[in-house]
């Protein structure tokens, strides 16, 4: 092996970077008593900064919060929203969003979809051709901010703490809500909400789809692909059994 081909072959680095991706675990109840340390967030949004973005552009802010009235203003929505959804007879297994409340760690994603213009798109052109361009850098714009929000979650992780990615927030109501508690100005967006802390109770792996379910070489595997009837019937009979599905109960 050269010299050159064996920088790239450091499976020591691999294998520790898939023991933090591995033991990235979602808990939605948290030790309340526990206080992070400032030093954590720091490093935690340190790893944020460091995500990739389109034209370099960085879109996101993280707002840490950890005033007990505003975590608990942001808990109070949701729990709301989850009676909501049973009213409206969703049939969606929602969480308990109370945990909100008493996650030691908590950071609010936000962006600016004002971002978009540093995207490739055709300025002050409201035809179909440039709707499509919009769209794709509302995609790049969104990509951007997941990556970053991940690389927040893998440091969370690497940390020892488990986290909970809470996403349910695009209604106009949640913004409403949200932003007045934050400071948020009316043209920024939240996006995310990122708690983590020691869990309540030991967590718990989630089933993981196998490599072979994923990946297609050179065109897509056609064996993996669903119907309309296909996807609604996992729709209704098997989304339920696997969004909480434990790693060891394999059946």
């Amino acid at each position: 092996m050269t010299e050159q081909s064996a920088n790239y072959d450091q499976r020591d680095r691999y294998d520790a970077l898939m023991d933090v991706i591995r033991n990235r675990m979602t808990v939605r109840a948290f030790d309340a008593e526990y206080e992070v340390p400032e030093e954590h967030f720091s490093l935690i949004l340190d790893a944020a900064r460091h995500g990739p973005s389109g034209a370099n552009a960085q879109p996101w802010h993280y707002i840490v919060v950890t005033d007990p009235k505003i975590k608990q203003g942001i808990a109070d929505y949701f729990v709301a929203e989850q009676r909501f959804r049973a009213k409206l007879k969703m049939k969606f297994p929602t969480p308990n969003y109370s945990g909100l409340a008493t996650a030691p760690g908590l950071i609010v994603v936000v962006s600016d979809f004002r971002w978009v213009r540093a995207f490739p798109t055709l300025k002050d052109d409201t035809s179909e051709l440039n709707a499509m361009y919009i769209e794709n850098a509302e995609r790049i714009l969104l990509q951007s901010v997941a990556a970053s929000t991940m690389s927040a979650h893998l440091a969370a992780a690497a940390l020892g703490y488990n986290v909970w990615w809470v996403t349910a927030i695009g209604q106009e109501k949640a913004q409403n809500t949200m932003k007045p508690l934050l400071g948020v100005p009316d043209d920024l967006s939240i996006l995310d909400i990122m708690c983590f802390g020691p869990p309540l109770k030991a967590p718990y792996k989630r089933w993981k789809k196998e490599l072979g379910d994923i990946m297609s070489v050179n065109k897509f595997d056609m064996a993996q692909y669903m119907s309309d009837d296909e996807m609604e019937d996992w729709i209704q009979n098997q989304r339920h059994k696997v969004m909480y599905k434990d790693a060891e109960n394999v059946d």
